[in-house]
């Protein structure tokens, strides 16, 4: 009898865990400088459509923050990243600017220009392999992944010098990148408390603490440097 009160006391316990999503929005103080123009060569040019431009600051009109990278201190477990990670080759620039994965995702590069690239991560971390690859128009998506973790691990096109993509990848899947409006989501994160790490490759890095209890809204500001 005794052995079975633990057991259902063991049950009930487990059964009052829970996980949520932390929300949120990144925002900029300040007025960044201006995004210089990129030399594309004539053909990358006319695949661009456009005047291209740097990325540096990628900011809304109401102040949000893009491509900065959101992550929990702390947290641990989490289920493994369903799907892939994209990155594509459009117009002679890679999109997304800024991505994150889970350590061993698979990173899918595509090739969505008639022209060719040759796709080059260039890890930093022991562990994480540095490869240059060719890739036709047209040719099949490659894939990579990491076992190790590293923040704003480059990819870059030596054909075509200013192509740059940067994955940050994490021990686990409670990882975020901010969309155009700054805005964030981390889902599937269990109760508990955390530090919620905001950094961007020219803003820098800001921290705070917080709470999850079936979730969390967490914003931040970040400076122009």
């Amino acid at each position: 009898m005794k052995s079975l009160i633990l057991t259902l006391t063991a049950a009930v316990v487990a059964g009052t865990a829970s996980a949520g999503d932390v929300t949120g929005k990144i925002s900029l103080k300040g007025t960044p400088p201006p995004e210089k123009e990129i030399p594309m060569d004539p053909t990358c040019g006319k695949l661009h459509g456009s005047k291209a431009m740097t990325r540096f600051y990628t900011v809304d009109a109401g102040g949000g923050l893009a491509d900065a990278v959101i992550y929990l201190e702390g947290a641990k477990g989490g289920a493994a990243p369903a799907g892939t990670v994209v990155i594509d080759q459009k117009g002679c620039e890679y999109l997304p600017y800024i991505n994150s994965a889970t350590v061993n995702q698979t990173i899918k590069v595509l090739n969505s220009d008639p022209a060719m690239h040759n796709v080059h991560p260039t890890p930093t971390v022991d562990g994480n392999k540095e490869s240059n690859k060719a890739m036709l128009p047209g040719g099949s998506p490659l894939e990579f992944a990491f076992p190790k973790a590293e923040k704003f691990l480059r990819f870059k096109c030596d054909v075509h010098p200013w192509m740059f993509s940067y994955v940050s990848v994490f021990e686990t899947p409670f990882h975020a990148v901010s969309g155009k409006d700054g805005s964030f989501k981390i889902t599937g994160v269990p109760d508990g408390k955390y530090k919620l790490v905001v950094e961007h490759r020219k803003a820098g890095k800001v921290e705070k603490e917080i709470e999850v209890k079936g979730g969390a809204k967490a914003d931040a500001t970040l400076e122009v440097k």
